[in-house]
């Protein structure tokens, strides 16, 4: 059986397949296995991909059509002088942490073509729940998290933006940009936790047996 990281690879090559000459901008690199897929598509399509990682990575392979940027993908500065404003895929996959991902978010934006795709890996949180197959506090609450940041960006940015939820694993979002303007984040009021909604779940009816 193949892994739910594969699976999801196998998703995004899919849709990145669909694009002719695809722009492809990736934030982490690590060991290269979403680098490899987007230069396999690189290759059939004719595309550019550029990868930027605060490690040095530059040593994983090389290639014709792979451009990699040495440095923290949040060094605006510095990387916004290097890149273009043509990108049809932004892939985040560097640090998982809901502050940094809306950082690169609204710095990548600008460099993404009307009807790109921004596809955020690692938002969903069901496999590390207590009793599940990846069982862990800290990712549970890390992608718990970042889902909640992300839905923030979509909540204000409804006729900017599309959003799909792929739940394979530890989940993808997929945000299609419609528009060239981003509208800052809005907090989701949550009413289930209000003084209200606690006492109507104490005095809730049961349900007859």
């Amino acid at each position: 059986m193949r892994s739910d990281e594969n699976v999801k690879l196998d998703k995004i090559k899919k849709i990145t397949l669909k694009i002719d000459n695809p722009n492809i901008l990736e934030l982490g690199v690590q060991k290269g296995k979403s680098t490899k897929m987007f230069l396999d598509v690189c290759e059939k399509n004719d595309g550019y991909l550029t990868s930027i990682d605060i490690d040095d990575c530059s040593k994983i392979l090389e290639h014709p059509k792979w451009n990699f940027i040495h440095s923290s993908d949040d060094n605006f500065e510095y990387i916004n002088k290097l890149i273009k404003k043509d990108y049809d895929i932004l892939f985040i996959d560097s640090l998982h942490e809901p502050n940094h991902i809306k950082k690169v978010f609204y710095n990548y934006f600008n460099f993404l073509k009307i009807n790109g795709l921004i596809i955020i890996d690692d938002v969903i949180w069901l496999p590390y729940v207590k009793g599940e197959a990846r069982d862990n506090d800290f990712s549970e609450r890390i992608n718990r998290l970042t889902f909640d940041q992300i839905i923030r960006i979509y909540n204000s940015n409804k006729e900017n933006l599309s959003l799909e939820i792929d739940f394979t694993g530890s989940g993808l979002a997929i945000l299609k940009k419609k528009n060239n303007q981003l509208n800052e984040d809005k907090k989701v009021i949550n009413r289930m936790f209000t003084l209200k909604n606690l006492i109507k779940n104490v005095y809730a009816p049961k349900p007859k047996k």
